[in-house]
């Protein structure tokens, strides 16, 4: 090892009546160390914090067990880290302190500090009785499985927006319940415990609405509720640092937002206004303020769009099989890049979504199929070919023989009111 790894569940020096951070009475220490009484005195003898002597039985006994067996904890954790991530959820199971590890954010800040983070794709689907649930694809072993079920309040809800906060955080917001109508609800669900959380309500009850991350920070804006005015104007921010909502300015214009993207630090949205009118905006985070477009980037932008390394990136047709860039110094979308192969017209080929994924951009289709492509390659080199530019990663059949019965369960497509999220940890 090139370096030492220095967690904090390694205790190098520790009191020899130190119980489990668990038990909190003395009965509940006597389990764990036979004997002995919870340490309550400031004043503790040095002499009872031995640091290099060895221990005896007796002391080892009142230790903690080492992580691997014959390795330090330093040594343990740095071939932990180093275990796919679809096998984390069978660590979890080994012990408490293991499952303690994977749950923090020590052992996730190392896997993305030495560059062996894993990004996986979460997607929703909603079957022929309306109830919804979430699978996550990694793209690394071509693998889907399916995520906890949704607490109830999102079981059968519509217009409702997701995103993925501080790396390992899926977040549902708002939306709209069959029987309890339009929702401040917030919901998250933790890639470390593998279950759904709690967390602060929006500030007002919203479906439909405009959402995006930009530093770490959830942004929502118009969409509808069930009072009046219908349509809405306001737009609120959650920082999960504060795990609280404030409201920013206000859109100049109520709308009911249809599409969205952050680009170069703003966040530009699209939709219809209270006449049904189309209307653009985009929000300035550094001025707290929105101001109209009228360019040619809204005027051409109609289909799923994504930003990558300074470039904006839209679907020309249904299927996704041709993109287009964001020429800016034109103020047009110029220039294309073509698969040259049409997948075809049909509901189940229609792309749903455009997302970056591990430095290339991700399509994905209604039918769960998955393409890449390498627009680096397009950028850097005038004689590549779409064969070298696009690859499948997930074809509508592989997806049938990993989850059963999925696709014949699926009706109507991917709901076009939640934004597919990229996960990673």
């Amino acid at each position: 090892m090139d370096r030492a790894i220095q967690p904090p569940l390694v205790d190098t020096t520790a009191c020899l009546c130190r119980v489990d951070a668990g038990l909190k009475t003395v009965a509940g220490a006597k389990k764990f160390v036979p004997g002995t009484k919870l340490c309550l005195q400031p004043d503790i003898k040095p002499s009872i914090h031995p640091t290099r002597q060895k221990a005896g039985r007796g002391e080892r006994n009142r230790s903690q067990s080492p992580l691997l067996p014959g390795l330090p904890d330093d040594l343990a954790i740095a071939c932990l880290i180093r275990v796919p991530r679809i096998e984390h959820c069978k660590l979890r199971l080994v012990c408490k302190r293991w499952y303690r590890l994977l749950a923090g954010n020590f052992f996730y800040s190392l896997r993305k500090s030495d560059g062996i983070a894993e990004e996986w794709i979460y997607v929703i689907k909603r079957d022929r009785d309306g109830k919804i649930s979430w699978h996550a694809f990694d793209p690394i072993y071509q693998l889907w499985q399916p995520l906890p079920p949704v607490p109830k309040e999102y079981s059968e809800a519509r217009g409702f927006g997701c995103a993925v906060l501080s790396g390992c955080h899926l977040y549902l917001f708002g939306g709209r319940d069959p029987l309890k109508g339009s929702m401040r609800r917030v919901i998250y669900y933790s890639a470390r415990t593998n279950k759904w959380h709690r967390a602060p309500d929006m500030l007002r009850r919203r479906c439909f609405f405009g959402a995006s991350v930009i530093n770490n920070c959830l942004y929502v804006a118009g969409g509808e509720n069930d009072g009046a005015p219908r349509s809405l104007r306001s737009a609120e921010v959650y920082d999960p640092n504060k795990n609280r909502w404030s409201f920013i300015s206000d859109m100049s214009t109520a709308m009911v937002p249809f599409i969205g993207v952050v680009y170069k630090g703003n966040w530009f949205l699209k939709g219809l206004g209270p006449h049904r009118q189309v209307l653009s905006e985009f929000y300035q985070p550094e001025t707290n303020s929105w101001c109209p477009v009228y360019d040619g980037m809204v005027a051409g932008w109609r289909n799923p769009c994504a930003s990558l390394n300074g470039q904006l990136y839209a679907l020309e047709c249904k299927d996704g099989c041709k993109l287009r860039v964001y020429d800016e110094a034109n103020g047009s979308w110029s220039k294309h890049i073509d698969s040259k192969l049409h997948l075809g017209n049909s509901k189940a080929w229609e792309a749903a979504a455009l997302l970056p994924l591990n430095g290339k951009l991700c399509i994905i289709r209604n039918n769960m199929s998955i393409s890449l492509v390498d627009v680096s390659k397009s950028e850097n080199s005038r004689e590549a070919t779409a064969e070298h530019l696009w690859e499948t990663m997930a074809r509508k059949g592989q997806f049938r023989t990993l989850v059963t019965n999925f696709w014949s369960s699926l009706a109507g497509g991917l709901d076009w009111s939640t934004r597919k999220s990229l996960l990673e940890y």
